[in-house]
């Protein structure tokens, strides 16, 4: 059977558990359960600590895993990520006392505080800077106050937390994540997929599209129709159909649920009638 990672809490959980489940997979019902069995899909879902799941991914222990791109490169283990699975977003930044630095630039020498080493070691040494790195489990903010670091590296979200501390944010992101699905690292005559891992894949795409689209239906006069279709081109080509009226026909194409209202508007304003819009619960592309 295929081995899955699943975090067991935190702010991943919930939302993975839940994309599984929009995918076709079973999920544990007790929130208290470290095992599931979907003896129907061929899987076995283990619930896990979210920092700890890109390690028995990259150990081969399991077959993958969903986790936050922060922790699996935090990790520094031998796992690859293999889908964005678009939630759980956070943005790592530099933080500094205001008026202290005035870009990335200065880094070099300072005591960094952070709770994800494996972060600010891999931005070192991708830019060739050496600086100190000092790890704390948690609330770094207080560590330039305390005189433990001259700067820190934290998730950023309104900054707000920061501004109470005199700090300030200095230079572009150090990292972007959200959480994804990783699996081991496989070079050379570890060739080969398990059993399962293309299908689980084309499963959760297909529940990204059917979250970022919707299925967009109006009826049209035939002489309008290549406006409207050039609203509403579809993934691959729209559907259209004559309609019992003459010379009016119905048309449907995906469009993405960001525009669909501004496209609704469009498509009235050129003479479509009876638009309709409707939920994709999933789809395959």
């Amino acid at each position: 059977m295929l081995r899955i990672a699943v975090p067991n809490k935190g702010t991943l959980s919930q939302p993975a558990s839940q994309m599984l489940k929009d995918a076709g997979y079973r999920q544990r019902t007790d929130p208290k359960d470290l095992l599931c069995n979907d003896e129907a899909n061929g899987v076995q879902f283990f619930y896990l600590r979210p920092r700890d799941i890109a390690t028995y991914v990259g150990s081969g222990d399991l077959d993958l895993g969903i986790t936050g791109r922060d922790l699996l490169v935090d990790s520094g283990v031998p796992a690859q990520e293999l889908l964005d699975l678009n939630f759980g977003g956070a943005t790592f930044r530099w933080a500094a006392p205001t008026g202290k630095m005035s870009g990335t630039d200065e880094i070099g020498g300072r005591r960094i505080a952070t709770a994800y080493p494996g972060v600010v070691q891999r931005y070192l040494d991708d830019h060739d800077v050496k600086a100190e790195v000092v790890r704390l489990d948690g609330a770094v903010e207080n560590a330039v106050r305390l005189g433990v670091a001259d700067l820190i590296a934290d998730v950023v979200e309104t900054g707000a937390t920061l501004r109470q501390a005199g700090l300030v944010t200095v230079g572009d992101p150090i990292l972007i994540s959200s959480a994804v699905l990783i699996g081991p690292e496989l070079t050379g005559s570890e060739a080969g997929v398990a059993a399962g891992v293309s299908q689980l894949i084309r499963r959760l795409q297909g529940v990204l599209v059917a979250r970022s689209y919707v299925m967009l239906a109006y009826d049209v006069r035939a002489d309008l129709l290549e406006t409207a279709t050039s609203l509403t081109p579809g993934i691959e080509s729209p559907t259209v159909s004559p309609l019992h009226r003459e010379g009016w026909v119905a048309v449907q194409a995906m469009v993405r649920r960001a525009e669909v209202h501004r496209t609704m508007d469009d498509l009235y304003e050129i003479g479509a009638r009876a638009i309709l819009v409707t939920d994709i619960a999933n789809c395959r592309l």
